[in-house]
């Protein structure tokens, strides 16, 4: 059987009895994404092959994504959610159900990959797009000499000069990782500890920054960054990213998946699932991680990598050995919450 015939009488299969609007065919398509996180230019490949218009929309936190999302009235089909977040938005019933039937580049996934996903195991409400971390970007030509490490913080001669995420759960984490600590503890004393040394850390950081730390870097402004690679690499000139070291820290950092998920009231459910199937295509797939500086988690695309000389991810799935998936804590991210509440205070 064609493909294309097996797609649709899947679809008729899935969206008959499917209640509420969605599963109509448009020529439209809402994303909801993380800032940098897909090239313009597959976005381009993608209306052009199926002749669909894609508004798409960036933000810069997870935080940011879910109250926009809650406060309703938004018409995104696609947002892109790290793992606690896609717990919170299955918990409380804010996603449609995903067709993996109409997604069958979804079998190119790598199994561990898969394996790691612990909050939907079966898959019923998202597809991985992206695994890795955030880490530590350098200018090796102000900061010469420091250690592959989250203490490169409390150097001296950075202060004025550094950045730290705005994001509570990756830059609390960060601290706990640093002391030894999980970044999904919720023992008081461990908390407590990693306040305090965020406090000193925030003596030489300039700001909390999600969005325009990649600028500022590349101007000279930051010498040293917390950050996604992709956010700081991507603005660098050659000359530049020769000047520039990313590592992830001895210590390991709070690693995240990013999955695609569908939302329950989203009016573009089909065009949804075919963006998804085609961001997974291997050509594409590989592109973007090339784009990004990446690892695939999509076997096929790791085949096309492969035989790139030219590519050299930022990290590997292997330097993500000590790093650790951070997950949904249900009431007690209200500890975390205060802890940045009070880091935050002054700012």
């Amino acid at each position: 059987m064609k493909r294309s015939l097996f797609w649709l009488l899947s679809l008729l299969a899935f969206s008959c009895g499917q209640q509420g609007d969605g599963w109509q065919e448009t020529d439209q398509l809402n994303i909801y994404n993380w800032t940098y996180y897909i090239p313009d230019d597959v976005v381009a490949d993608f209306q052009k092959e199926f002749n669909i218009k894609v508004v798409y929309d960036q933000y810069s936190s997870n935080e940011e994504m879910y109250a926009k999302i809650i406060s309703g009235g938004t018409g995104y089909d696609i947002v892109v959610p790290t793992q606690d977040y896609t717990s919170i938005l299955i918990a409380q019933g804010l996603l449609a159900p995903v067709n993996l039937e109409l997604i069958p580049n979804f079998q190119l996934i790598n199994p561990t990959i898969k394996a790691k996903n612990t909050f939907d195991p079966e898959f019923k409400f998202s597809v991985p797009y992206m695994i890795g971390c955030a880490g530590i970007v350098v200018d090796t030509s102000k900061v010469p000499n420091f250690e592959r490490s989250w203490s490169v913080f409390l150097l001296p001669g950075i202060k004025g000069k550094a950045t730290l995420l705005d994001d509570p759960r990756q830059t609390i984490g960060s601290a706990l990782m640093y002391l030894g600590y999980s970044p999904n503890t919720v023992n008081d004393d461990e908390l407590n500890q990693a306040l305090n040394l965020l406090l000193k850390w925030k003596e030489n950081i300039l700001r909390f920054d999600s969005e325009s730390q990649g600028k500022g870097f590349a101007s000279g402004e930051f010498w040293v960054v917390h950050s996604y690679a992709e956010n700081v690499i991507t603005e660098l000139d050659a000359v530049k990213r020769l000047k520039t070291q990313f590592f992830i820290p001895k210590e390991g950092s709070p690693m995240y998946l990013d999955s695609f998920v569908i939302l329950k009231n989203a009016p573009n459910k089909i065009n949804a699932h075919k963006f998804i199937n085609f961001i997974h295509r291997p050509d594409v797939y590989a592109r973007i991680c090339k784009h990004l500086g990446y690892p695939s988690i999509n076997t096929k695309a790791a085949e096309i990598l492969a035989l790139d000389t030219e590519f050299k991810p930022n990290y590997t799935i292997e330097d993500l050995a000590t790093s650790v998936l951070y997950l949904d804590l249900g009431e007690n991210l209200e500890k975390y919450n205060r802890i940045w509440a009070q880091l935050r205070s002054g700012n």
